[in-house]
């Protein structure tokens, strides 16, 4: 398995967007649309992991995630992999990319927002705060 990061330029874009649209997460929808309309400027990137060539998962970094008029900032988002990886912590790897990728561009710390409990808290991640979402649902925002 390995990891690559990429932005509206690299070869996947358009591949990593038709599969996140087709997963089975409804967030990849929204993840596809941003991708499709060029939303992601500067350091945000995509980050997709890949084993024999196949997209098997997938996470971001963005400037801002689903909880508005929080200070905090970037988010690594968008965490998904395929069911049939599930169990072999890609999405840890794909968090550590998308970390050591911020770090490379001079942040210190990333965010998470997630309703999960008691999984991102086991790749480094610290439940700093909760708010509400902009669906309505209250989140946990994750610091590391």
């Amino acid at each position: 398995m390995k990891i690559v990061e990429i932005n509206n330029q690299h070869e996947l874009w358009e591949e990593v967007s038709e599969y996140a649209e087709a997963c089975s997460w409804r967030a990849g929808k929204k993840l596809s649309q941003l991708m499709k309309n060029n939303c992601f400027s500067e350091y945000e990137r995509v980050f997709v992991a890949l084993e024999d060539g196949n997209i098997i998962g997938y996470c971001t970094l963005l400037k801002t995630d689903c909880i508005p008029d929080v200070v905090y900032a970037p988010y690594i988002g968008f965490v998904f992999v395929d069911e049939s990886h599930r169990g072999k912590r890609i999405s840890e790897k794909l968090c550590d990319f998308a970390f050591q990728y911020a770090k490379s561009v001079g942040f210190e710390k990333v965010y998470l927002v997630s309703g999960e409990v008691n999984l991102y808290e086991k790749y480094g991640f610290v439940k700093i705060d909760e708010k509400l979402s902009d669906w309505g649902a209250m989140q946990s925002i994750f610091e590391r």
